[in-house]
């Protein structure tokens, strides 16, 4: 536990408490008074209701129309499923704002269902439900799919020859080995969905807001760095409540189970049900993962001209005359791979020490260490990323104008992720297994790598690509520390959306469609390393 502790303490604790404490103590004084004040206002309570509920819908919602997908991917073997598990990833790194706009292109004035049908949506809270499950639809299908695909199918088999139904084998067997997954992928949507920031700002409008819009508001426009701190203090208060409840409830269900090699666990569908589950997933991100992605692609190529490529070439060079970057924009593109590199190999290596800790050991100091690995998802990126800019300047860790700031507030959402992916399967390795390598001789390193290992290694793959599409995407944070010579594509993106003019939009499209195929491209690479791994190891 030592490392993990010791980096969220610095590149996490220290900061925020700087934030908080430098918003109630602003002449070296504690004014807690003023915590009376917010927590009072009736514009701000209904504020939080409106987050805590918005949470909770988007969540179950994504579980709805995920879960079905998780088990196609896992268990169905069809061609183009390594393409289509790339796909399905892209949503979830692009950066929020571009989320935002895509979809009031789709529900919004003189959008696709306002010229179809007339219907517009984008003044109701559905535009914000739709685009949070398209944002989060990888989390469940990844998540719950990893585990899914190494779960023996003969245990409910098994079940079936004794007499039982197949919904009575899936709920008696499959559904409670599944619980841990989809109860880390429903906290990790709640926890993305409750600190929502473009997607709620560009879809809300003036009727909708949540704790995120509202502190990043205080913040950097109103400059009230006091509210912001009690609203800080709320999304700890909150965030901390629901990681003790999934703690106390998840940890019970948690077992060992019987894994296999994936492969021998996806079959060809058979039947008319299990070609219309296969059609129904297949339309369903058809519908609502590929047309708002559409939608980008052919803005990107929409020009005054006609359709065409003048965006991408107009990224090349560098505009002198009060252009918003001092780079060519197309500089961003190797600036998020270099920092997305750096910060999952960060996150992999803090993640997996601390999912091996918590898989070995139990109790209240283990429950409070796992709660503390999920609070950088329910607290604000913009707290964050001001914590870094006044915390770390002075020796001995002088980082402002460092590069590795970057990663490392990247890594920080990162590192949640390779956690809850990892975590299940790590439980579920019969610890049977070990004693025996250890009886035989086996050193400590050994067993790992004899006998966790191979039983992980495709989790430790599905995370590895999670923090790599959380760093390329990740915009809360870096948006304050990304120098103005070394803009990120989130950063360039948002940086050109908030400019006038029709050549800064369509370049902000062009670069949100070279981030969507850089995500793609990168995340099928690494299924296909996944397969000749698994093949070359024999798992």
């Amino acid at each position: 536990m030592a490392v993990p502790v010791a980096f969220f303490a610095v590149f996490f604790a220290y900061p925020v408490a700087a934030i908080v404490g430098r918003g109630l103590r602003p002449d070296g004084i504690w004014r807690l008074g003023h915590l009376g004040e917010v927590l009072g206002r009736a514009d701000l309570q209904g504020m939080l209701w409106f987050t805590t509920w918005q949470a909770v819908a988007s969540t179950v919602l994504t579980l709805l129309i995920a879960l079905p997908g998780s088990y196609v991917m896992a268990r169905f073997a069809f061609p183009g499923k390594r393409l289509l598990r790339a796909v399905i990833t892209v949503p979830f790194v692009l950066p929020t704002v571009v989320v935002g706009s895509a979809f009031l292109a789709l529900l919004g004035r003189g959008g696709l269902l306002d010229e179809l049908w007339g219907i517009r949506l984008d003044t109701t809270v559905w535009a914000i439900l739709l685009a949070h499950v398209f944002f989060n639809y990888a989390v469940v299908v990844r998540t719950v799919g990893g585990l899914w695909a190494q779960l023996d199918p003969r245990q409910e088999e098994a079940a079936r020859v004794l007499g039982a139904s197949r919904l009575s084998a899936w709920r008696r067997i499959t559904l409670p080995a599944l619980a841990p997954a989809v109860a880390a992928a429903a906290l990790m949507v709640f926890l993305f969905t409750f600190t929502s920031f473009g997607v709620v700002q560009i879809l809300g409008g003036p009727t909708y807001a949540t704790l995120e819009v509202e502190i990043y508001r205080q913040t950097a426009q109103l400059l009230d760095l006091r509210t912001a701190a009690v609203l800080t203090l709320v999304q700890f208060a909150a965030v901390g409540t629901v990681l003790a409840v999934h703690a106390r409830t998840v940890r019970r269900r948690e077992g060992a189970l019987r894994l296999v090699d994936p492969d021998r666990t996806a079959r060809r569908p058979r039947g008319a049900g299990q070609w219309a589950l296969l059609g129904g997933v297949l339309a369903t991100v058809a519908v609502l993962l590929l047309t708002p992605l559409g939608v980008l692609v052919e803005r990107s190529l929409d020009t005054p001209s006609g359709h065409g490529l003048a965006h991408y070439r107009s990224l090349f060079t560098l505009d002198e005359e009060g252009g918003a970057f001092l780079v060519p924009p197309i500089e961003a593109v190797g600036n998020s791979l270099e920092y997305a590199l750096a910060a999952t190999a960060v996150a992999v290596v803090i993640g997996s020490l601390a999912a091996a800790a918590l898989s070995r050991r139990s109790g209240r100091l283990t429950r409070g260490f796992d709660a503390l690995l999920m609070l950088p998802l329910g607290v604000s990126a913009v707290t964050v990323g001001f914590g870094f800019l006044i915390t770390l300047d002075e020796p001995p860790l002088d980082l402002r104008s460092s590069w590795i700031l970057v990663p490392l507030a990247q890594a920080l959402v990162g590192v949640p992720f390779v956690v809850r992916v990892m975590l299940p399967v790590l439980r579920a390795v019969d610890g049977r297994l070990r004693e025996a390598a250890a009886v035989l001789g086996a050193s400590p390193l050994r067993v790992w790598r004899e006998v966790d290992l191979p039983m992980v290694s495709r989790a430790l793959l599905i995370a590895a690509g999670f923090a790599f599409a959380i760093s390329l995407g990740e915009f809360g944070a870096t948006v304050f520390l990304a120098r103005p010579d070394r803009p990120t594509l989130p950063v360039a993106v948002a940086r050109l959306l908030s400019r006038p003019g029709e050549l800064n939009y369509g370049q902000a499209m062009a670069l949100s469609t070279i981030l969507m195929v850089v995500c793609a491209v990168a995340l099928f690479l690494l299924e296909r390393t996944r397969v000749r791994t698994a093949s070359a190891g024999g798992f």
